[in-house]
Order: structure tokens, then C-alpha cells, then sequence
């Protein structure tokens, strides 16, 4: 989870919290506020999660690439030694 995500939950928690406060006041100014705050909130929290996906992607691609170096080194190993 990264900056983000927990910021976008925030804004979507306080924002419905104050859409909420507006209905139950009549109040559509703040209605419409929390409203626009959610939906700040979760584009926040899609932003976060792409990057962490875009993130958790590019370990797995390091991961790969290191395996696919070792095992490399290992078969030129073997074939120094086997020659």
C-alpha cells in the first residue's frame, strides 16, 4: 500500500462522511462536496493500486532476470567443465 491508496481512502471515508452530513442537514452544497471528495478519493486509491501493480511487476521481471542470468552462468559452467 503506498501513499496513494491511503490517502484516496481517506478522501473517500471524509468524503462520504460529509456527503452523508449533507443529506441528513439538507445541505446540497455539502453533499455535493463530499460527493467530489469520493471521487478524488478513488481515483487516489486506483492510482495507488496501478502502481503498485506496475511496481509488483517489475520485481517479478528482476526476479526472472536474475534467474534467468544464474542459470545462464550455470551452463556455461558446466560446459567449461565438461569440455
Amino acid at each position: 500500500m503506498n501513499k496513494d491508496t491511503v490517502n484516496g481512502t481517506i478522501d473517500d471515508i471524509a468524503g462520504r462522511a460529509k456527503r452523508q452530513v449533507g443529506e441528513w442537514t439538507g445541505d446540497t452544497k455539502t453533499q455535493v462536496d463530499g460527493a467530489a471528495q469520493q471521487v478524488k478519493g478513488k481515483v487516489e486509491k486506483m492510482v495507488g493500486t496501478m502502481k503498485d501493480e506496475v511496481k509488483d511487476d517489475s520485481r517479478e521481471r528482476e526476479i526472472e532476470e536474475r534467474e534467468r542470468l544464474r542459470l545462464e552462468e550455470e551452463r556455461k559452467h558446466h560446459e567449461v567443465i565438461g569440455s
